[in-house]
Formats: C-alpha cells, structure tokens, sequence
C-alpha cells in the first residue's frame, strides 16, 4: 500500500523563472504591431485559451485555435495529432489572455523548430483593450 509522504513538494524552478527565461529568447510584440499583422497572409495568430475563454470573452478574428495543452503535438509533423497550420511558411503570432501562457509556448515553439513566433505582450485582454477586433462568441441557446 502506497502511504502520502509528509514533506512538502520543493518547486526548483516557479513560474516567475520560467516566464523570465522564455521572454528573454523569445520575440514580445505590443498590440499596435500585433494590430499590423492581422488579416496578413503570411502570418497566423494562434490563441492558446482554454474554450471557456474563447465562449466568454470571444476571439481574435482569423485567429487559429489552440487550447495550450495541445501546443507541442499538434506543432511536431510525427505527432498522430499533427495539425498542417503548423507546417506552414508563416509568422505565428500567439497569443492568451495576458502573456504568460503564450510566452511560454513562443518559447516551447521555438525550441522546437517553429520559425518565426512571437507572442503579444498582455495577450488578449491588452488586445481588447486597446480596442482590438474581436468576434463576439454565439449566445448559447436556453434550455
């Protein structure tokens, strides 16, 4: 029979590390140049939210979805969950709901090969407030 453990869990590296350390190899863009590129062929935006975010807040026009959890297997082409956006000769601009999951998966995308990414500084709430389109999500039916 397995017992819990008394001792306390030792975190080495928090997520403050973490976020320090993939903003400083990866690119951070503000929202006016974030506004730039919307609508561009060459460049997709990629909104890392959970689906509750998007029912509740909405969505970046265009914008690709995926949930963050998902990044690295629908990014690799061997994954059985390979999604073809992400072979694509393109700019990937992600982005969540305030820069700190998509710092994270910038960071991941490039270790792993995706070139170029950068991800939007503040994310999407730096996005509608700075007056950003946003695709207002379809009111759930009642009942």
């Amino acid at each position: 029979m397995l017992r819990a453990t008394t001792m306390p869990q030792t975190i080495r590296r928090g997520y403050k590390a973490l976020l320090q350390e993939a903003n400083a190899k990866i690119e951070t863009i503000p929202v006016s140049a974030a506004m730039q590129l919307l609508g561009r062929d060459d460049v997709v935006f990629v909104d890392l939210r959970d689906p509750r975010e998007l029912e509740r807040e909405g969505r970046i026009p265009g914008a690709f979805h995926c949930p963050r959890g998902m990044l690295e297997f629908w990014i690799d082409p061997e994954s059985p969950y390979h999604k073809p956006v992400f072979a694509a000769d393109k700019r990937f601009v992600f982005f969540c709901g305030g820069g700190w999951r998509s710092a994270l998966a910038a960071a991941t995308a490039q270790d792993m090969g995706l070139e170029p990414v950068c991800h939007i500084e503040g994310g999407f709430s730096a996005w509608r407030d700075a007056g950003g389109p946003v695709e207002k999500p379809d009111p759930k039916p009642e009942g």
